[in-house]
């Protein structure tokens, strides 16, 4: 999935400087109340919270905004109530689609996610989460640290795999172990560019540059939407096809 990894990299080094951040808040806003709700509001019980939590604070978010995220999930102070829902189907090329959605509203959301799936030349339904294995994923720029050196460390820490896509190297490891490797990572003082819990597929489709730009088109459309948290997709992009597609949007 070299090409759909590269894509969101270059696509998320753009988001968190601009107006995408807010938009960027509010979903993880909405993963820390559900979090708080479904788990309680203590970090130190509660691994899903003190996850979020992390991520809210890569991302910079205020301190009293997750504060005030946990207090509306435990009912301390009135919310929206929200849950978490699962959506699959498939796009252009055939390509596997699911997507992590946050709600306050399922029959609205289900319908919104369907009419975007049907815009794109893609359908909702359909049995594909069984093609998904859940990875802890890192992203760690190349002229930090060479490959070698990185290898043993992260792979020491609890890491399964390395992987060099592009000027970035990508982590994978046990969800329950990324921060073991990341508190190795944090002792030699190597900074990542982004960390967080994926879905990686067990193969996928190689696609031509018009089904390429077909699935990239519905994924950001997916995403773009307020309460779609994540879109995990099979597909595979030729560096050369990524590459023309990259330079046509540049």
């Amino acid at each position: 999935m070299s090409g759909h990894s590269k894509w969101k990299t270059n696509k998320g080094k753009k988001a968190i400087a601009d107006s995408k951040k807010g938009a960027a808040y509010t979903k993880i806003i909405k993963e820390i109340t559900l979090a708080a709700r479904e788990g309680g509001g203590n970090p130190d019980t509660n691994s899903k919270l003190r996850n979020m939590m992390l991520r809210a604070k890569e991302l910079n978010m205020p301190s009293d905004n997750v504060k005030m995220a946990i207090k509306r999930g435990t009912g301390e102070i009135p919310g929206i109530i929200y849950e978490a829902v699962n959506y699959e189907g498939y796009g252009p090329g055939g390509v596997a689609v699911l997507i992590e959605a946050i709600t306050d509203n399922k029959n609205r959301t289900t319908a919104e996610i369907r009419n975007i799936m049907n815009k794109k030349n893609g359908s909702l339904g359909g049995s594909v989460a069984w093609m998904f294995t859940t990875k802890g994923l890192i992203n760690i720029t190349k002229s930090i640290i060479g490959e070698d050196e990185l290898m043993s460390l992260v792979l020491e820490a609890g890491a399964e795999d390395l992987k060099a896509e592009g000027d970035t190297y990508e982590v994978y490891s046990k969800p329950q172990d990324q921060e073991k490797v990341k508190a190795a990572l944090v002792a030699k003082n190597i900074k990542w560019e982004e960390a967080e819990t994926t879905m990686i597929p067990s193969s996928t489709i190689k696609l031509n540059v018009q089904d390429a730009k077909s699935i990239l088109s519905l994924v950001e459309s997916l995403e773009e939407h307020d309460d779609v948290q994540a879109v995990y997709c099979n597909f595979e992009i030729p560096d050369e096809i990524m590459d023309q597609i990259s330079a046509e949007q540049e």
